[in-house]
């Protein structure tokens, strides 16, 4: 993108901008369709017709060449990882769907793993339009970590939340890890799990923008809609975690940083 009338920092945040609207094109689509649901009368139930439309948004993701087969395969794989996380929380009580519709299983709507697809569109995505790379990068023992992760969203309900605990030990196996990716003609990083804990608080904002339009709720919401509390940021922040390790194994040694030079990387 040519910004050379305008001063350098300022064209470099513009340029990180619209890459990072470019990565999230699935997820704002999604909320588009959430917004719209919400306004305009529909032959069929609501949460219905977003299955629909999310099956329809990725088969044109896939025609228009904006995700590959192989990257439409691995945000499958979020969907159903995805789905059974939410078959166990809404079986457990951690939040439900006000609405009826024909496509649900144990209380659960179909379209629901398509939002965690969006998170994973957004990693592939982001992946391939920054160049991510990884320095210092600890592999098996993050894995390890992101695991205990989402085996403690299960566990906490019969066993104590080790969520503090595991995240003191995930910022100590990425200490000295850093993601470079490009932007313009420079190659910046920054440390991997502050990268976790940005993406965390934007998928707070947009938590409380879908529970705002009834795509799910949580218990204290559920007479009048409130503020999802803040303790849910932290909790995004540590299942992506768990999304970024999914495509990292996806990606195999394609992750390593080959240089801070733009063109040497790619």
């Amino acid at each position: 993108m040519t910004l050379s009338f305008l001063p350098f920092p300022l064209a470099q945040l513009i340029r990180f901008g619209v890459l990072q609207a470019r990565a999230c094109a699935f997820a704002v689509c999604m909320f588009a369709g959430f917004a719209l649901s919400a306004a305009v009368p529909l032959p069929i139930p609501r949460y219905d017709a977003l299955l629909v439309y999310a099956v329809g948004l990725t088969a044109l993701f896939w025609a228009l060449r904006l995700e590959s087969g192989r990257e439409i395969a691995a945000i499958a794989g979020f969907h159903v990882v995805g789905l059974a996380f939410e078959l166990f929380k809404v079986h457990m009580g951690s939040w439900s769907y006000p609405e009826q519709a024909w496509t649900v299983v144990w209380g659960v709507p179909l379209y629901s793993g398509f939002m965690y697809a969006a998170v994973g569109s957004y990693i592939v995505r982001a992946w391939r339009l920054l160049d991510l790379g990884l320095e210092n990068y600890r592999p098996w023992a993050v894995t390890a970590v992101a695991v205990a992760i989402y085996a403690n969203f299960l566990t906490h309900h019969w066993l104590p939340d080790l969520r503090v605990p595991l995240a003191v030990l995930l910022i100590a196996v990425t200490w000295r890890t850093r993601v470079y990716f490009t932007v313009g003609p420079q190659r910046p990083h920054m440390p991997l799990s502050l990268s976790f804990l940005l993406i965390g608080v934007f998928l707070w904002v947009a938590e409380n923008i879908a529970t705002l339009l009834d795509a799910w709720r949580y218990p204290h919401q559920a007479d009048v809609w409130a503020l999802v509390h803040p303790a849910k940021l932290g909790a995004w922040a540590l299942l992506v975690t768990v999304s970024f390790v999914l495509v990292a194994l996806w990606k195999g040694s394609d992750v390593r940083d080959r240089g801070g030079n733009p063109e040497v990387s790619r």
